[in-house]
């Protein structure tokens, strides 16, 4: 792709959510979110393949359904109201539809299936810009309206995508589809908070964003994209090996890394709530998540030489551009110091 198409399509994406994030009309928001979709269809079919070029339809598909249902609940609530402004949601039938369209564009479940699929049949830069830059127009959104969306169903879901994302990643050897259920998981827990306190869901959403980008940094740095490869992630690099293995249990949300401090304030608030049920169940089912990560963990560290290794040898190949994630995964080691200010 051309640089400067390349470049136009980015600025579109970040124009998206610019519009989105500062907008209080609808009409605009929607403007926003389609906007920020169509920018990122050429970059989802760039490479000019089948899965590709199945994956833009699917994604484009999906998030045409959810924008088309998110002007739907705003058309209701103007023609009732009289008003287009985002925070003013008073018929009911509205915060329902909104809520079911944030969790289609965020691939929350029961709408979860197009994201696992889309993310296998990408590039890895592109599926980091998947999981992380368009996961912030509908945050914005979410963000906005969380105190008149109804609170049953929100939780409903959350429990489910955490469910969801834990149980179906422990069988998947492909590292996109990996980060896909872990991306869903993730979002279960921010949808969980987003119902109490809108500083934990931008703290939660930060940490997420930060994780995320550095494992992906990491797979895209070594042309890694399977479980194998990540076995065989020594050869290139035993320092990176071992920063990849930090980065995966701070996902996992192992205590002494930054992954745990938004989980530990989520319960924390929910029990505060009486919600203390709510802790219980989605921190039980979040091991489902840290399985798979400690899974990762052991075939990226445990198996490096000397000690024997049942894996084939990968082609590597050297990478044009040398991008150093090295200063983002330094953050997964010192970030739990500062958890007394987060709390003040």
């Amino acid at each position: 792709m051309s640089p400067i198409i390349l470049s136009i399509l980015i600025s579109n994406l970040a124009l998206g959510v610019i519009i989105v994030a500062t907008s209080y009309h609808w009409f605009l928001a929607w403007i926003g979110l389609e906007l920020n979709t169509l920018a990122i269809i050429p970059m989802l079919a760039k490479q000019h393949h089948p899965r590709a070029t199945e994956a833009a339809t699917k994604y484009f598909i999906i998030q045409a359904t959810a924008s088309s249902i998110i002007l739907l609940s705003s058309i209701i609530n103007a023609w009732h109201t009289g008003t287009w402004d985002i925070t003013q949601l008073t018929t009911p039938p509205t915060p329902t539809l909104l809520t079911i369209a944030l969790a289609m564009k965020l691939g929350l479940a029961p709408m979860h299936f197009w994201l696992p699929e889309v993310m296998q049949g990408i590039s890895t830069p592109t599926a980091l810009i998947l999981t992380t830059w368009q996961k912030l127009p509908p945050m914005s959104l979410l963000y906005l309206t969380a105190h008149q969306l109804p609170a049953t169903t929100m939780l409903l879901l959350a429990t489910l995508s955490i469910l969801i994302g834990g149980w179906s990643g422990l069988n998947q050897t492909q590292l996109r589809k990996i980060m896909a259920f872990s991306s869903i998981a993730h979002l279960g827990w921010m949808f969980t908070i987003s119902t109490i306190s809108h500083e934990l869901l931008l703290f939660t959403l930060t940490v997420y964003l930060l994780m995320t980008t550095s494992m992906f940094m990491t797979l895209i740095f070594s042309t890694t994209k399977t479980t194998k490869d990540l076995g065989m992630l020594w050869t290139t690099s035993p320092v990176l090996s071992t920063a990849t293995m930090i980065t995966l249990m701070a996902l996992g949300g192992l205590p002494p890394l930054t992954g745990f401090i938004p989980k530990w304030f989520i319960l924390q608030e929910l029990t505060t709530n009486q919600l203390t049920p709510m802790a219980a169940t989605i921190a039980i089912t979040s091991l489902l998540s840290l399985m798979f990560y400690m899974r990762l963990t052991y075939i990226t560290t445990l198996t490096i030489s000397p000690n024997t290794t049942n894996l084939l040898m990968k082609w590597r190949f050297k990478p044009t551009k040398m991008t150093n994630p090295s200063p983002l995964i330094t953050p997964m080691l010192f970030l739990l110091p500062i958890t007394p200010l987060i709390l003040i």
